[in-house]
């Protein structure tokens, strides 16, 4: 018989009682931490931890700009955060993510400031004002306490479908440590389209502000997918945000006066030339920053010869293109001058003689009945 054994053989057995119920309290202690560590969406701690972001310092970066931008959900690229608006097969759109997070108190909601958003304590809002001033239906939930309150809200209560725009909050930051310009989403806010009692149009409410690095952590474990042709659930709604799949305008940037592109720009074409010049500067500020190489240099001489040749081309058929119907004009008459031509060709016909009627003294001789009748 093996030693080990024949020491497990030896032992009493109130000994062997204490062992092995130790063991299973070991067991039991395991798996309640796990249950306090991991929420209900089965986000854990250390989950939370890997998306956590280091903050930067402003020493750390050279050069930063803040965007604010609004995604319209009606458009195709951006029906991922819409869609599907009824829970699917554990499928849920992004609002109601962020509801069911803040009725179980594990999502902090901040103050909608115009401009002068502060993501601290003292804008915190509480989500019972927010239920109550929205007008959705709520009940206290199982476990809530006034330190924390949790709260139950049915699914037809949520106002998915009314949230039609998001206001999102972009950073980009051009960082000295890695030489590199990144873009950073520092919160998202869902805004409500509301019609009045007796229609009319649709009214914009915006709700409130969640930091989306808090929030990063529950969007990656939901699987979406943002194309039609391909019906397969490729990525993550953290993908889609990080891999900027969105289509967002720029409507406000960070500026003094705290003036919103409309407000410095009312005309609407001269609003759409500041938006494209805000995102060409945008995107090619990095660009600008580098010295080019020999190749490069070369790469941009041919491309701009090329583009010269194709311009001198077109040019060169056009004019041709001229050419041949001016020409094809000169041996086709004009339709005013055939017009004339055959005024005059009407004008040099002769004109028809009448032949003169015969009167009845030239006719020819004859006896008339008076004289026949003498």
């Amino acid at each position: 018989m093996p030693l080990l054994a024949l020491m497990a053989f030896c032992l009493p057995a109130e000994a062997q009682e204490q062992s092995s119920s130790a063991g299973s309290v070991v067991r039991r202690r395991g798996d309640s931490d796990r249950g306090k560590a991991a929420s209900a969406t089965g986000v854990t701690r250390r989950m939370q931890s890997f998306y956590e972001d280091e903050p930067i310092s402003d020493s750390e970066l050279q050069w930063m700009r803040v965007m604010y931008r609004q995604l319209d959900l009606t458009k195709d690229a951006n029906g991922a955060l819409y869609f599907p608006d009824e829970p699917v097969d554990g499928q849920e759109n992004l609002f109601r993510i962020i509801m069911r997070l803040l009725a179980n108190d594990e999502l902090a909601a901040y103050e909608y400031l115009d401009g002068r958003e502060v993501f601290t304590d003292n804008y915190r809002i509480k989500v019972r004002d927010m239920l109550d001033r929205f007008h959705i239906l709520y009940t206290d939930a199982k476990g809530s306490t006034e330190k924390r309150p949790k709260f139950a809200i049915d699914e037809a209560d949520v106002p998915a479908s009314e949230v039609l725009t998001y206001y999102i909050i972009e950073k980009w930051e051009f960082d000295k440590r890695s030489n590199r310009m990144r873009t950073r989403i520092e919160a998202v806010c869902p805004v409500l389209h509301r019609s009045g009692d007796f229609g009319g149009e649709a009214v914009r409410y915006p709700m409130f502000w969640v930091k989306y690095d808090e929030l990063r952590p529950y969007l990656s474990t939901q699987n979406i997918f943002t194309d039609d042709d391909n019906n397969l659930a490729t990525c993550t709604y953290d993908d889609y945000f990080q891999l900027g799949l969105y289509d967002g305008e720029i409507y406000k940037t960070r500026n003094l006066k705290n003036k919103s592109l409309m407000q410095l720009h009312p005309d609407p074409e001269e609003m759409k030339h500041a938006q494209d010049s805000i995102q060409n500067r945008l995107d090619t500020f990095e660009d600008k920053l580098w010295v080019p190489s020999l190749a490069e240099l070369e790469a941009r001489r041919e491309a701009k010869e090329k583009a010269e040749e194709l311009a001198a081309a077109g040019a060169a058929g056009e004019d041709v293109a001229a050419e041949s119907v001016s020409s094809v004009k000169k041996e086709r008459p004009s339709r005013s001058s055939r017009t004339k031509r055959g005024s005059a060709a009407k004008k040099s016909k002769p004109a028809k003689v009448k032949k003169p009627k015969s009167s009845p003294s030239s006719a020819a001789p004859g006896r008339s009945v008076r004289n026949r009748r003498r």
